[in-house]
């Protein structure tokens, strides 16, 4: 199925980059990956805009980072925050939203368990790559990683997941893509 990115689309994705952003701000500090919020909003791109646009939103997010914006946890920015020990979770943020957004787009009548089950194989996705970035970067073994940077994060991941997936599955029909 070929999907092509529109004005439109490139608007929702800007919005849930935004979004990601803010996300960003609402956080918990803890050490070394903080909670935060920008899970749900990648969540909800996927669910809402498509593989494609779900994407873009999260590479609008990154650059918004990269180009020196103190959108990241704990309001950091710039390359080394994307090189650093939590820069594998931002790649699995656009990953994962690509491709939470084509398997939920494989459904014509999406449904909601549907969309979890898209979004639970995007959870898993952000955190492989965000664990094996922290093991190498760390220079930690791997069962470490996963016990600092996975664990303490899966119940309240696990409830923002539902959260979006209820939100999405509220609003889908009503986004023109």
């Amino acid at each position: 199925m070929k999907q092509h990115i529109t004005l439109r689309g490139m608007i929702y994705a800007s919005m849930l980059g935004a979004l990601t952003a803010l996300g960003a701000y609402l956080t918990i500090p803890l050490n070394p990956i903080p909670l935060t919020l920008q899970t749900l909003f990648v969540f909800l791109a996927g669910a809402l805009i498509g593989g494609p646009q779900a994407a873009m939103s999260q590479i609008v997010y990154i650059v918004l980072g990269l180009i020196g914006l103190p959108v990241f946890a704990g309001g950091k920015a710039g390359l080394g925050t994307l090189l650093g020990p939590t820069g594998g979770y931002l790649f699995g943020f656009v990953i994962s939203a690509f491709i939470m957004g084509f398997i939920v787009d494989l459904k014509k009548n999406t449904e909601i368990i549907w969309m979890i089950f898209a979004m639970v194989i995007g959870l898993v996705v952000i955190y492989s790559l965000g664990v094996l970035q922290l093991s190498f970067v760390a220079n930690m073994p791997i069962q470490k990683a996963i016990l600092l940077g996975a664990a303490p994060f899966i119940l309240g991941d696990i409830a923002k997941l539902f959260a979006a997936a209820i939100i999405a599955s509220k609003v889908r029909d009503k986004i023109k893509r």
